[in-house]
């Protein structure tokens, strides 16, 4: 077995069963403050398939992608992060 179908055969589908869980947290989360970790969570599990689709595929123009990807989501954590505390100095 080598690297690629290790990576399409056990680690994608890994992936996808993580992201329905993930999904399934974001949408119960009781606080917003556990959405938005599973939000960012989603984010980088989606982070992970699109990099083993670009292995499999040969593609490396989909980790450029990637990569800008992991810079949305690390944006969004921060101005998310800042606006709960800020939310909560007013309180």
């Amino acid at each position: 077995m080598s690297v690629n179908d290790y990576l399409y055969l056990v680690i994608l589908p890994i992936l996808a069963v993580s992201t329905v869980l993930i999904f399934i947290r974001f949408v119960i989360g009781p606080t917003l403050s556990d959405r938005v970790v599973s939000l960012d969570l989603l984010l980088t599990t989606g982070i992970g398939i699109i990099t083993i689709y670009s292995i499999h595929t040969n593609q490396p123009a989909f980790l450029d992608i990637a990569m800008i990807m992991a810079l949305i989501a690390f944006l969004g954590t921060v101005a998310f992060s800042y606006y709960l505390e800020k939310r909560e100095k007013n309180e």
